[in-house]
C-alpha cells in the first residue's frame, strides 16, 4: 500500500489515475465520501496487491452501548473482542455491564473471541484504589472472585478474561502478580491477559506504574496489553495521543521483560480538541479520527504532520474565534506504529477502542497481516 498526502489541487479522480486504482478503491480503503473535498495535509491508502507480513493478533475494547453498525463492520478485523468492563466489589463479587450478551453473540458470530474485561472501575467511573488493595489481600474475597468469574464464564460463553486494574499501591505489586497467577491456574483453559500501564524502566514511580511488574506479569499472564497511549490527554497540554519516540521507548522495554509473542501494543482509535490558551483543569474533547478530518475541513484548517510525534495536528478558529488545537491518529501515524511492531516481532495490537470507525487503520491491519482468527469452544 501507499500512502498519499493530500496537496492542493488533488482529488480522488487525479490521485486514483496516478497510481492506477480506480475511485471506488480508494472510497472504500479509506471510507471518505466522494462527494466532499478532501483536507489539504490529509493522508490517502492508495491500495494495492502486497505480500502480507504474517498473523497479527488484534485486540478491540467496546463498551455494550457500542453502535451494532459499527460493531458489525468492524468484527472481521477483529481477533478478541474485549467488553468494558466487569465491575469487581472489595469482596469479589462481580458487577456486571448491562447487555453484554448481545456482543458476545455477535463475537462468536463472526469467529471473534470475546473477553470479558475486569476492573475495579467503581461507580462513579474512576479506578478504585482501596477496592484494589482490599481484593488483593483477601484470599477469600480471590477464591469469591474466582468462582463468579467461572460462572459468567460458562453460562455467557467468554473466551477468557482481560485484568485492567489500575493506581494499585506499589506495596500491592507482589499481590497484584500472584493474582493474575491465581487467575490463570484457575481459569484454564480460559486464557488471561492483563493490561499493562506504559513504562521505561522497572522501578518507574508513580501509582499508575509501581504495581505493574511487567517480567512477573509476562509470565503469569497469557497476553500482555501495553497501554501505549494517552500521552495527550483530556486534562493535559496539548500533544500527539501517541508519539512515536514515547511509544517506542516503552515497547523496547518491554520486549526485554516479556516475550514478543505475548505482547500487544496499544492502539488509540480517537484525538483529542483543546482549546487555546491551555489552562489547567480545562478539559479537552475527545474526538474521532474522522471528525478531526471534518473539523479541518469546516474551518479550512491545512492539516500538519509532525515527523517527530509521527502524528497529525492542526490549528482552527471556531465560530467564536476561540483558537483550537487538535491531535489525532492518521494513516501514517498508524503505518508508522505498525512498522514498529513488526521490527519488535509483538504479536499483536490491542485497539482503544472500536466506539468509533475508522477504515484507514483496518484498511492497514488487513492489508499488512494475517488477522489471526481463533477456534472457538
Amino acid at each position: 500500500m501507499t500512502i498519499v498526502t493530500i496537496q492542493p489541487g488533488d482529488s480522488l479522480y487525479k490521485i486514483g489515475k496516478t497510481y492506477g486504482v480506480s475511485v471506488e478503491q480508494l472510497v472504500r480503503a479509506n471510507g471518505v465520501d466522494p462527494n466532499k473535498y478532501l483536507v489539504i495535509g490529509d493522508s490517502l491508502i492508495v491500495p494495492s496487491p502486497e505480500e502480507r507480513c504474517g498473523p497479527l493478533q488484534v485486540n478491540g475494547y467496546a463498551y455494550p452501548f457500542i453502535d451494532r453498525a459499527v460493531l458489525r463492520r468492524t468484527l472481521p478485523y477483529l481477533t478478541y473482542l474485549s467488553v468494558f468492563s466487569y465491575g469487581v466489589t472489595e469482596e469479589g463479587t462481580l458487577v456486571p455491564p448491562e447487555g453484554d450478551e448481545e456482543l458476545i453473540a455477535a463475537a462468536r458470530s463472526a469467529g471473534v473471541a470475546p473477553m470479558l474485561v475486569l476492573t475495579t472501575v467503581d461507580e462513579s467511573g474512576g479506578f478504585n484504589s482501596e477496592r484494589s488493595v482490599r481484593l488483593l489481600k483477601s484470599a477469600e474475597n480471590r477464591r469469591q472472585l474466582v468462582d463468579e468469574l467461572k460462572k459468567v464464564i460458562a453460562e455467557k460463553g467468554y473466551y477468557g478474561v482481560d485484568v485492567d486494574m489500575e493506581y494499585i499501591p506499589g506495596r500491592l505489586r507482589q499481590d497484584y502478580t500472584a493474582l493474575i497467577e491465581f487467575l490463570k491456574a484457575e481459569l484454564a483453559p480460559h486464557p488471561v491477559f492483563i493490561a499493562l500501564a506504559p513504562k521505561t524502566s522497572r522501578d518507574q514511580p508513580g501509582l499508575l506504574y509501581e504495581a505493574h511488574d511487567y517480567a512477573g506479569m509476562g509470565a503469569a499472564a497469557d497476553m500482555a496489553l501495553i497501554m501505549t497511549y494517552e500521552w495527550g490527554y483530556t486534562y493535559g497540554p496539548p500533544m500527539a495521543v501517541a508519539p512515536l519516540p514515547n511509544v517506542t521507548q516503552v515497547l523496547e522495554f518491554a520486549v526485554g521483560e516479556i516475550p514478543p509473542e505475548k505482547l500487544l501494543a496499544g492502539l488509540p482509535n480517537y484525538g483529542y480538541d483543546w482549546t487555546l490558551p491551555f489552562e489547567k483543569g480545562r478539559p479537552a474533547r475527545s474526538i474521532s479520527n474522522y471528525e478531526a478530518i471534518a473539523l479541518a475541513r469546516k474551518y479550512g484548517a491545512e492539516i500538519q504532520y509532525d515527523e517527530t510525534a509521527q502524528a497529525p495536528w492542526f490549528r482552527y478558529y471556531d465560530g467564536a474565534r476561540r483558537q483550537h488545537e487538535v491531535w489525532y491518529e492518521d494513516a501514517r501515524s498508524y503505518q508508522a506504529k505498525l512498522a514498529l511492531v513488526r521490527r519488535l516481532k509483538i504479536a499483536g495490537v490491542s485497539i482503544w477502542n472500536i466506539m468509533r470507525f475508522f477504515q484507514p487503520l483496518y484498511t492497514l491491519l488487513d492489508g499488512y497481516f494475517e488477522i489471526v482468527k481463533l477456534p472457538l469452544r
